[in-house]
């Protein structure tokens, strides 16, 4: 079972949360769709749940803020050393901040941000709480990317935010690359060129979750209220689908057991 205790190293993704309309009812999906023991915080954290597996945090289900109508989405945070600091690179690389950082009692700092291409993306300092504390096991967070209009603008930006190199894997039908932060050995997520993709007329990050028989994932989600947008189908990665939560939040399911195919390395 992967675990972590400390903070994740910067430019990683490190943390998602749901923001929706009800979050008793997403509790109630996400609890029965991935097992998941999901806490309730302290008053002062204004409604945010906690999702935990094995007793390591993995997951937060949240209100949308008041007054400022979304619709409800999974969102990606990336690890700062100082939130500060990125937010300005932020600002300074053709990006928009939604708010200035600001303290989360003493877990983290933290903003919200998008990309030129409107990719919105979260930003977390790590205090007491360090992020996903288990991953790449059933029920937890296993891949994240971006699915971007821009492509090349989207890299160039996190390439000047947070030092990313990237590899690119894609071929003549499709762009796609994975990124390596500075200090870090191996790629932690993913970037897509999704300008030609039909239906996809906008940036955004998706959140996948391993889902050990994937088939079953989506068949239970159904069951739940979830409506399915791609798939299940095979691929040199894993077997995935993508589905709808009941209250509109988009991601992944990807068993990484069953691999069809040879990974692509690039066109």
């Amino acid at each position: 079972m992967p675990t972590r205790d400390t903070a994740w190293p910067q430019g990683t993704p490190c943390w998602v949360d749901c923001q929706v309309d009800d979050t008793g009812k997403a509790r109630e999906f996400y609890a029965n769709l991935f097992g998941w023991e999901i806490m309730d915080s302290p008053p002062e954290a204004g409604g945010y749940l906690m999702a935990m597996r094995n007793g390591k945090a993995v997951a937060g289900i949240g209100p949308k803020p008041e007054g400022m109508p979304m619709p409800s989405a999974w969102t990606t945070y990336l690890a700062a050393e100082k939130a500060d600091d990125i937010a300005g690179k932020v600002s300074a690389s053709g990006g928009q901040t939604f708010m200035p950082p600001f303290d989360v009692m003493d877990v983290g700092r933290m903003f919200v941000a998008a990309d030129p291409t409107g990719g919105v993306f979260g930003v977390w300092e790590a205090r007491a709480h360090t992020g996903v504390g288990v991953f790449n096991e059933h029920g937890t967070i296993c891949w994240n990317e971006l699915h971007t209009v821009g492509y090349q603008p989207a890299q160039e930006f996190y390439r000047k935010v947070y030092g990313w190199s990237y590899t690119e894997i894609g071929d003549e039908n499709m762009g796609y690359s994975v990124f390596t932060p500075p200090d870090v050995d191996h790629p932690v997520g993913g970037v897509m060129d999704s300008s030609k993709m039909p239906g996809e007329e906008m940036s955004y990050w998706m959140t996948w979750f391993q889902y050990d028989g994937v088939d079953s994932g989506g068949t239970r989600a159904a069951e739940l209220g979830a409506s399915t947008l791609m798939g299940p189908s095979d691929s040199p990665f894993g077997r995935m689908i993508v589905v709808r939560a009941p209250q509109g939040e988009v991601f992944g399911l990807i068993d990484t057991n069953v691999k069809v195919g040879e990974p692509p390395t690039g066109a």
